[in-house]
């Protein structure tokens, strides 16, 4: 998970496209179950106790996590829900780069030399053994964004294919006071996001990728990018080869002296690009650079759990939360070098444990309900990531879900904070039962920094699932504004990622069963409803999702007959 903002915790809550929002209350003409306690207090403890070291995945601990957890899912009343088994592997690559050349660029006056990690970073999505660009052409994509519904193409015209494009970090509004703008203003959206530039190259057949890294957009300072030497990705049958050779970061000091080089001023350049109309400048330099790839493959697990629906057993609500922590880490002062990761995230797995309970005593709902403890997340969300480019249960037929993500103890709230901001119907669903709890919105901190798209609940939303997460705001009912906020600033000064985030006893559970408390509501109400919840029409992720319905909700051509 992303450190704590300023919520006591997270939650995502995601749905999928057409149709109007569930009309019907969860769930009809019983109460709803009590969220239990005591029981998340065990799974905790249980987690993020030494005995799980960590909970590495692919480590000698993770069979131990894999078989309490299957253990806890069936107490709850699931059946294995990846067709008959419990588990879904998840095979994975990580690729460490070393013996980094120069980036040198030539076509100037005179040639250019810039450091490795110094002035750039470099790396490979592609499992080869070494990676080599030579005199690639230079292409400055302004953003490096296609958002045909919003009338933006910055690849419009020009052809990539073979070359290295440089590209702006952030989106055009980055710099704007509000959220009005094309682009949601101050908000990032997805368009913004390194990944994203990464994955709209290699669509466009590029070679190589240089993000120009500037703090303030980027939200992270070139120490952040410096530090990851080793990146981790899904194995691919083709070996990422779809991919582009190579993806990286170049200072911005670096950025101005190629522009100036090629007769262009970056400033200047860079304004244009934040207009609409923006073409691409071919900068009529070629780059070169070169990297040695260390691969090593492995295999890490999700858990899936089923609660078969009783109307409409082939629609499907999801919850998920990850597993996995950092495993052995640094050691602390003390020599602990066992990051248990209690609040990160054994708590998430603790509540869909706890709503599994729950849902199971409320009897079936009208819906399918799966229940997904997932790996990988600290590694990019390689475990959401692979279960949503593989799903069990088809997206295209899978209703929404809840993502349970870093639930903090502490006291409940008289507010809940959303990320993401207006993206989809959603939004009216979540504000529904905020009003029948007594409970008011309270806006998201830094939206600039684009936390909506570093939790698992994103690796469906890239895919056309609508996905917010929600938590806990700072106005405590004990202690205001003031106290939740402190509690929000230790966590992550003093806890997140590091050996200290332990369980203890002394927890106060009731803010965080305030959460799932919330996250039951909202799934059974998907659960017992008939709504397919849509993304806005102008989100980036709506006509993903609206391709995906429309295609099952069309009827199966007859076969042709035999000849």
């Amino acid at each position: 998970m992303p450190p704590l903002r300023t919520v006591l915790g997270s939650v995502a809550l995601g749905a999928l496209a057409l149709g109007a929002l569930p009309a019907t209350a969860a769930p009809k003409g019983r109460p709803a179950p009590t969220i239990d306690d005591g029981l998340m207090r065990r799974v905790i403890a249980t987690l993020a106790s030494d005995a799980m070291e960590g909970r590495g995945p692919a480590t000698a601990a993770e069979p131990y996590v894999l078989d309490y957890i299957i253990a806890q899912f069936k107490a709850a009343g699931l059946k294995p829900g990846n067709r008959g088994e419990w588990l879904q592997p998840v095979p994975t690559v990580s690729i460490t780069g070393s013996q980094f050349s120069p980036l040198t660029v030539t076509g100037g006056s005179a040639a250019l030399s810039f450091q490795p990690v110094k002035d750039f970073v470099a790396f490979s999505y592609r499992a080869v053994p070494e990676t080599a660009i030579t005199d690639a052409e230079l292409v400055f994509v302004g953003y490096g964004i296609r958002a045909p519904e919003l009338g933006w193409d910055d690849y419009a015209g020009v052809d990539v294919k073979g070359k290295v494009v440089v590209v702006l970090v952030n989106d055009p509004d980055y710099a704007a006071s509000d959220e009005t703008g094309l682009f949601k203003g101050r908000r990032m959206t997805w368009y913004g996001r390194w990944p994203y530039k990464y994955e709209e190259a290699a669509r466009q057949g590029a070679r190589g990728v240089l993000i120009v890294h500037d703090t303030y957009p980027a939200a992270y300072g070139w120490n952040v990018i410096e530090s990851t030497s080793t990146r981790n990705f899904i194995q691919t049958p083709n070996r990422g080869m779809d991919q582009t050779e190579a993806n990286g970061w170049i200072q911005k000091p670096a950025a101005e002296k190629i522009f100036a080089a090629a007769g262009h001023d970056f400033a200047a350049l860079s304004a244009a690009a934040a207009r609409p109309g923006f073409k691409a400048v071919p900068l009529g330099l070629k780059a070169s650079y070169s990297f040695r790839n260390q691969v090593k493959t492995s295999v890490s697990h999700n858990v899936v759990g089923l609660l078969p629906g009783k109307g409409a057993p082939d629609e499907v609500v999801l919850y998920s939360a990850h597993w996995d922590h950092l495993g052995r880490c640094k050691p602390d002062a003390t020599g602990d070098d066992i990051c248990n990761g209690a609040v990160d995230n054994a708590t998430g797995v603790a509540g869909i444990v706890a709503l599994a309970q729950a849902q199971s005593q409320a009897g079936p709902a009208r819906r399918s309900q799966a229940f997904i403890a997932l790996t990988l997340e600290e590694s990019g969300l390689l475990g959401s990531e692979y279960y949503a480019a593989n799903p069990v249960f088809p997206l295209a037929r899978t209703v929404g879900g809840v993502n349970l993500d870093g639930l903090a103890p502490g006291g409940r709230s008289r507010d809940m904070t959303m990320s993401g901001g207006d993206k989809s119907e959603l939004n009216t669903l979540f504000r529904k039962h905020l009003a029948a709890l007594g409970l008011r919105e309270s806006p998201e901190s830094n939206p600039e920094r684009g936390g909506y798209y570093r939790s698992d609940h994103f690796s469906f939303a890239k895919r056309g699932v609508p996905v917010y997460s929600f938590g806990r705001g700072n106005d405590l009912e004990v202690g205001g504004t003031a106290a939740g906020q402190a509690a929000a600033e230790d966590y992550t000064r003093n806890r997140y990622h590091q050996p200290n985030d332990h369980y203890s006893a002394d927890w106060d559970m009731s803010g965080i069963v305030q959460e799932v408390s919330l996250a039951y509501r909202l799934g059974r109400e998907l659960a017992d409803g008939t709504g397919w919840p849509n993304w806005l029409p102008t989100d980036e992720f709506r006509a993903i999702r609206d391709a995906s319905r429309t295609a099952a909700a069309a009827p199966a051509k007859p076969a042709k007959p035999a000849k």
